[in-house]
């Protein structure tokens, strides 16, 4: 899974508060792996809360009840 580095510059620069603030691309790559990480890791707990349940595939369900202890400890 990869996360384009043009798509994290566009969403980023929606949340910019002035027009003209720019950021690095060194940034913008870390950002990308960051995201890349927590959706890795998102995918796993909420597979592994789906084996706990004995259920053989994983639904929204599952990711929502993971998600508030992701964001934890993140």
């Amino acid at each position: 899974m990869k996360f384009s580095e043009k798509l994290i510059y566009e969403f980023m620069k929606f949340h910019f508060e002035k027009s003209n603030t720019r950021i690095n691309a060194d940034a913008i790559k870390l950002v990308a792996k960051i995201m890349e990480l927590v959706a890795k890791e998102g995918a796993t707990r909420a597979a592994y809360q789906a084996k706990q349940e004995g259920a053989d595939t994983v639904t929204v369900e599952h990711l929502e009840k993971v998600l508030a202890q992701l964001l934890l400890d993140l």
